[in-house]
């Protein structure tokens, strides 16, 4: 997706570690119509497939997944919580993810009475590097016995083995933006 490359470009910084800052539109400060454009461009792509709900994790994933739930009928978001509270009753579904990002490993938790077997479930998340949370949830998933209808990823880091490992394990990873490499030292980024 073009637009999401440009914007990666304008307002993306590479820092030390592979590590892609854009928390000025996408993971701390939210462009909205960004990410709208960003559910109409997954809408397109997935539009052959039933969707009944999408999934994502907490925190960042949220506000790009509600804005895609609106290009599916208005599809109820389910978010994994990445901690216990007192909120969270009941059965639950609970994996466990290493973060990159945050060096440490942490549960990702999902109420039962959220996934029901059978459904059909689009997982969206911000970021794909090695895959580890996208693993937990479709870990989650297998679970509770629902489809998982495909993947949708607003940046892919191609050149971590994350996307090839889930498309290898025949999953529909459709990514808007592929970062084929980044340049700390140079600023640059070049897209797949």
């Amino acid at each position: 997706m073009k637009l999401l490359e440009d914007r990666i470009r304008q307002d993306g910084t590479i820092k030390p570690g592979n590590v892609l800052k854009v928390d000025q539109f996408l993971n701390h400060q939210c462009d909205v119509a960004l990410f709208d454009q960003m559910g109409a461009e997954w809408a397109t792509i997935f539009a052959c497939k039933p969707i009944d709900k999408i999934l994502t994790i907490e925190a960042s994933g949220i506000g790009i997944a509600c804005c895609v739930a609106r290009h599916f009928g208005d599809v109820p978001v389910v978010f994994a919580k990445k901690s216990q509270s007192i909120n969270l009753d009941g059965d639950q579904y609970v994996s466990k993810i290493y973060s990159y990002t945050k060096q440490r490993e942490f549960p990702v938790i999902v109420s039962k009475r959220f996934l029901t077997a059978g459904e059909h479930v689009l997982l969206i998340d911000d970021f794909l590097a090695n895959g580890k949370a996208m693993n937990g949830l479709i870990e989650i998933c297998k679970e509770a016995g629902v489809v998982i209808e495909g993947i949708g990823i607003a940046i892919e880091k191609g050149f971590q083995e994350g996307g090839r490992e889930l498309r290898a394990a025949g999953y529909d990873v459709q990514s808007l933006a592929i970062v084929k490499s980044m340049d700390p030292d140079q600023g640059t980024i070049e897209f797949a």
